[in-house]
């Protein structure tokens, strides 16, 4: 697999691309484009968290599960939608918590999540890449090890991001984050199986702006507006 990706990334990433287990991704998947699989996110958007907010502009990481396995949804940033598509439940869910937490009108009918990806939000899935109508099916792949790499690349080499861990899958996912250097905030997941039971009044956005204003860092505007491309 070739990736392209921004500058930051690519560097701070080289070692992972030559290691066997990286080369294992890239000779399943395609297998399964050989087998004519349908894989999401399409091939262009697998690494779209990485060229949407490189290595140097992160302030914020939000970490999903797995991409969206549904036609046309998954855009390869966790919990966002491609452009046209109706946001999914755990979207709804997290719209409605930046509404209660930040007094602001979310989209009902947009959710594609690129605004907050320009700003340095790492929108990151454990798992890239996902089969159609059948969720985790790539969670044995090898993505989780490369996303590993990811945030404790991150973990290391900078200081005072934003670590969002909905969910027990992200809680466990980002046990080893240094919490003295970074803030880590914990709820339970945007589901709407679990969302009442912690994620509604975490004030996880209003608490983000508020560590990177006391950090001098210029804080996230949570606000979706529908594109008109």
């Amino acid at each position: 697999m070739d990736v392209q990706i921004a500058k930051g990334w690519k560097k701070a990433l080289s070692e992972e691309f030559q290691k066997d287990y990286f080369s294992r991704i890239t000779a399943q998947l395609k297998i399964e484009k050989q087998s004519r699989t349908r894989i999401y996110p399409p091939g262009s958007m697998i690494f779209n968290a990485f060229d949407s907010t490189d290595f140097n502009d992160v302030k914020v990481v939000i970490i999903g599960q797995d991409p969206y396995h549904g036609p046309g949804q998954a855009n390869g940033l966790s919990f966002s939608v491609q452009p046209g598509v109706k946001p999914p439940p755990s979207l709804v869910n997290i719209f409605k918590e930046i509404e209660s937490d930040l007094g602001m009108t979310m989209p009902r009918n947009y959710g594609d999540l690129s605004a907050w990806a320009k700003q340095g939000v790492l929108l990151l899935n454990a798992t890239l890449t996902v089969r159609a109508n059948q969720p985790n099916s790539h969670a044995g792949l090898g993505w989780h090890q490369f996303t590993d790499a990811v945030i404790q690349k991150l973990n290391q080499e900078k200081e005072h991001l934003v670590f969002l861990l909905w969910g027990n899958f992200a809680k466990e996912k980002g046990a080893y984050i240094h919490q003295k250097k970074h803030l880590v905030l914990k709820a339970a997941h945007p589901s709407p199986f679990a969302a009442d039971k912690g994620f509604f009044g975490c004030n996880h956005f209003s608490k983000t702006n508020q560590y990177l204003i006391e950090q001098g860092i210029d804080p996230i505007d949570w606000l979706i507006k529908p594109s008109n491309d």
